[in-house]
């Protein structure tokens, strides 16, 4: 008898913890598949600190060949799925196609940029989802501060040190916190005209900092982000978006060159090209994360709207935390299908949430106590360091050096804005010169699309979460 075949596309949290329990279970008896467009899987929850000069780029990317020996690594990106001959089409990074046949396949695509019919937002906004978009805002960052310092035109100036971000949940949070303190660094070596400093403008529809989280902490994450000296803005969002700035939804125009998108996720594109049943764009699937029909195929993390049965009715969240715990669940209901142990359901209820304000602030409440300040910056970074599947010595390191030394100011150039679009179905990805944007719609052996209407969750998946 031939060994059992399992597909999983996608190495983000879902697909990256699916791969790695069931290599475990599964003790060389069966052949693991992992398809995804990169070699390493990204710890998205330490991502605003790339873009703040923190971390090096590598400390957040887990090598998955390095993390995963027993499974096989196919570069590409899943374009197609024929759910009826059990089959993947994908493209390799060098544009080459191939096709993989599966016996259970595990869709654990991910999400992307949540778009809004705003003008100009596509054109002049780039989002905070893959790490080409982190380091290109870091090098953003840097040009405009130091293209301001040798300016003699005080509104050009004013215009290069102005950083809006729309989006006031965990990485819109993370982002300005951790931007404000790094922009003061980097004016000690570049100062501005007098009396100047940068300013980052944070902004949301939503009352309140991090509206998913309690009042407490949310109070917590505004004080430090005032104190510091961000403009907070909640019930103001954008109303239109130009070269030259943005026109916010209470009148006022704000002179900026950085739109930072942080407004939340929607599912990845390929769940509504398999035409099977979706909920606000995400695979429905049963408790044990199986596709209603089609019991070979499974899907989880943020393509998957699991049933919460602590709250029937209701769909668990996209956040790490569940995807990195449904993808566990979603390997032991694979091998339960091949006669190893019993199918289980997916329950989890939130052990508590991090957020990482940059220093020694935070703001966190692990097991339903809140704590702020430097406690709470201990158990965020203690947090971190513990669910990193790699990497915790050099982030450790990199932690250290940044509490000791100045951060380096400077621009590598490497990814430019047009390599980095919001409106992109594979954020992972810098764009190539002339290659054209793929889309994961048009190669379903079965016909048929979904609603593919997106998800209305204001969470980002970064999903800071203990």
């Amino acid at each position: 008898m031939s060994r059992p075949r399992i597909l999983i596309i996608g190495a983000g949290f879902a697909g990256y913890q699916t791969a790695r329990t069931l290599s475990k279970l599964a003790r060389g008896k069966a052949d693991i598949t992992l398809l995804n467009p990169t070699d390493y899987f990204l710890y998205l929850p330490l991502l605003p600190q790339v873009s703040a000069g923190i971390l090096e780029a590598r400390r957040v990317t887990v090598s998955l060949s390095g993390t995963l020996p027993k499974v096989k690594l196919v570069l590409g990106e899943a374009d197609g799925i024929d759910l009826d001959a059990r089959t993947v089409h994908y493209t390799n990074p060098e544009g080459d196609e191939g096709t993989l046949g599966y016996d259970r396949l595990v869709l654990a695509a991910g999400s992307v940029n949540k778009l809004l019919p705003i003008p100009g937002i596509a054109e002049h906004a780039h989002g905070f989802r893959g790490l080409p978009e982190a380091l290109y805002l870091r090098d953003h960052i840097t040009r405009q501060v130091e293209l301001a310092a040798a300016s003699d035109d005080p509104e050009a100036c004013t215009a290069r040190c102005t950083f809006v971000v729309v989006g006031a949940g965990y990485t819109g949070t993370e982002v300005a916190a951790q931007g404000q303190m790094f922009t003061d660094q980097l004016v000690k070596d570049h100062p501005l005209r007098s009396g100047m400093r940068p300013r980052w403008l944070l902004l949301d529809v939503a009352k309140k900092v991090l509206p998913e989280l309690d009042e407490r902490l949310s109070r917590t994450a505004d004080k430090v982000l005032r104190e510091r000296g961000v403009d907070v803005r909640m019930g103001t969002s954008v109303k239109e978006a130009t070269s030259e700035g943005v026109l916010l939804t209470d009148g006022e125009f704000v002179d900026t060159r950085t739109l930072v998108w942080c407004v939340g996720v929607r599912p990845d594109p390929l769940a509504e090209s398999t035409g099977l049943t979706l909920e606000r764009g995400r695979l429905l699937v049963e408790p044990t994360l199986q596709v209603p029909g089609r019991p070979e195929v499974f899907a989880c993390g943020d393509a998957a709207a699991v049933p919460n049965l602590e709250d029937p009715g209701t769909y668990y969240p996209m956040t790490a935390q569940h995807a990195w715990r449904q993808g566990k669940t979603c390997a032991h209901n694979i091998a339960a299908s091949f006669g190893q142990g019993d199918p289980r359901p997916y329950r989890h209820r939130d052990l508590g949430f991090v957020v990482d304000l940059g220093g020694v602030k935070a703001a966190a409440n692990p097991l339903g106590i809140p704590l702020s300040g430097l406690p709470a910056g201990a158990v965020t970074r203690g947090y971190h360091l513990a669910a990193m599947p790699g990497n915790r010595i050099r982030v450790a390191a990199d932690w250290l050096l940044d509490a000791v030394l100045p951060r380096q100011g400077v621009q590598l150039g490497l990814v430019r804005s047009w390599s980095v679009p919001l409106d992109t179905d594979s954020p992972e990805l810098a764009r190539m010169p002339g290659a054209p944007e793929k889309s994961k719609s048009g190669k379903n052996g079965n016909g048929g699309n979904g609603s593919g209407t997106h998800d209305k969750n204001a969470k980002n998946g970064s999903g800071k979460t203990s």
